[in-house]
């Protein structure tokens, strides 16, 4: 079996790795002529039997696909949807609905296609100005705002904003520069900021039939350039009140974007009026450990997707997961306070502590660190399992403490 992966970075990785492991041969497509650093270090070449790396022309690209007679086409990272549901339709391989492509990149029309399906979503405008988006906020009636990219992914340019100035600063920031793909910023969404529990569900879709991997919930502070930062997540049981009503409701956005063939990683705000989008991206979620995932929680999203690629017909007889009964298990999003250079020893001290199971650093010794005022700047992540919550809630206080003494930059 012949696999094509596009953009085979962050969890796509671990996806090429898995699938080469089952004995399918993987095929590596690059969608842009240059990756930023941020995505390129997680390229594991060894993974693929090919590498294309990036090619303009489309219909060459198919027809060498073609010849390697590939089944399926994969995105592995946001990045590569558009082109890799493109490949597989011109290729005639299962995907998602060729015609709502952009509507599961472009987040307005991506909130339009949910909101015409009858589903709640957040008041929003797209502006390709500063003046228009404050405006848009000046006369809405909202008193607070979201501004971010069109179609970036984790936190990348989202600010939380409460005057129209503060709209206007943040729109001119986002379209002074370009996503975390290196793509441009042309136009700003700003959006009713929505307030209550933040989750996201990450699921896997084949023949349009949608099986649910995780549900986790959101712990994130403000940073201190205003936009939002990850604290740390914690995994929610499917069989749960609020996981029941989460997967009913993304079902009915899987639904409503076409999404019938792929994993797709959807965040989702219950708030007092019920579960509110905030954005899907048809591809796995990002930056995870699925090793982890798959020891303490059950099947990972990674595992499903190669299950759906090798053997989807299993995937029809599996049940909803169980509601979680094992250890306590928190993924935590590194901080960093101090500017300066990064020292080896934080990861060392960091896996020493008794709950930590994985550390996933987000950086190179001796780099210089900033301090983290969103995704790109985190130092990395871990994962905590321990018996009690107790018992993981003082390691975590311990780790947070570390790094306000600068874990990250000090020597210990």
């Amino acid at each position: 079996m012949n696999v094509a992966i596009v953009d085979g970075y962050s969890t796509g990785a671990t996806l090429a790795k898995r699938l080469a492991r089952a004995g399918v041969d993987c095929v590596h497509v690059q969608s842009q002529p240059d990756i930023g650093a941020f995505l390129l270090r997680s390229f594991t070449p060894d993974d693929y039997v090919l590498d294309l790396g990036f090619t303009a022309d489309l219909e060459n690209l198919t027809r060498e696909l073609a010849r390697l007679r590939v089944s399926r086409v994969l995105a592995g990272t946001e990045s590569g949807v558009v082109l890799a549901e493109t490949l597989a339709s011109a290729l005639g391989l299962p995907t998602n609905d060729p015609a709502l492509v952009e509507a599961r990149r472009d987040k307005s029309l991506m909130r339009q296609a949910v909101q015409d399906a009858g589903l709640a979503t957040p008041r929003s405008t797209v502006a390709r100005s500063a003046r228009a988006a404050a405006h848009w906020y000046a006369v809405s009636g909202l008193d607070e705002a979201v501004v971010k990219p069109l179609a970036s992914a984790g936190t990348d340019g989202v600010t939380f904003c409460g005057s129209p100035e503060e709209v206007a600063r943040a729109a001119t920031a986002v379209l002074a520069t370009t996503n975390i793909f290196g793509e441009p910023n042309d136009a700003v969404l700003v959006q009713e900021r929505l307030h209550g529990t933040e989750y996201c569900v990450n699921t896997v879709s084949s023949s349009g039939e949608h099986h649910v991997a995780e549900i986790w919930r959101y712990t994130k502070r403000i940073g201190p350039s205003a936009a939002p930062i990850y604290d740390f997540q914690e995994p929610v049981a499917p069989t749960g009140v609020d996981g029941k009503v989460l997967i009913a409701y993304v079902r009915g956005v899987l639904d409503a974007l076409g999404i019938a063939e792929t994993p797709a990683h959807t965040e989702v705000m219950l708030t007092a009026r019920g579960p509110v989008l905030i954005e899907t991206g048809a591809r796995l979620g990002g930056a995870t450990g699925p090793d982890v995932v798959d020891a303490h929680l059950g099947p990972s999203q990674t595992a499903l997707a190669v299950t759906a690629t090798i053997d989807p017909a299993s995937l029809h007889t599996r049940g909803t997961p169980a509601a979680d009964q094992g250890p306590v298990l928190r993924w935590v999003d590194f901080i960093n306070h101090h500017p300066g250079p990064a020292h080896p020893d934080a990861l060392t001290k960091i896996a020493e502590l008794p709950s930590v199971v994985a550390v996933f650093p987000g950086f190179t010794p001796g780099q210089h660190l900033a301090p983290t005022n969103n995704m790109l700047t985190s130092p990395g992540f871990a994962y905590l399992v321990a018996p009690t919550r107790q018992e993981l809630i003082e390691d975590y206080d311990t780790l947070r403490a570390w790094e306000h003494e600068g874990l990250y930059t000090s020597r210990y």
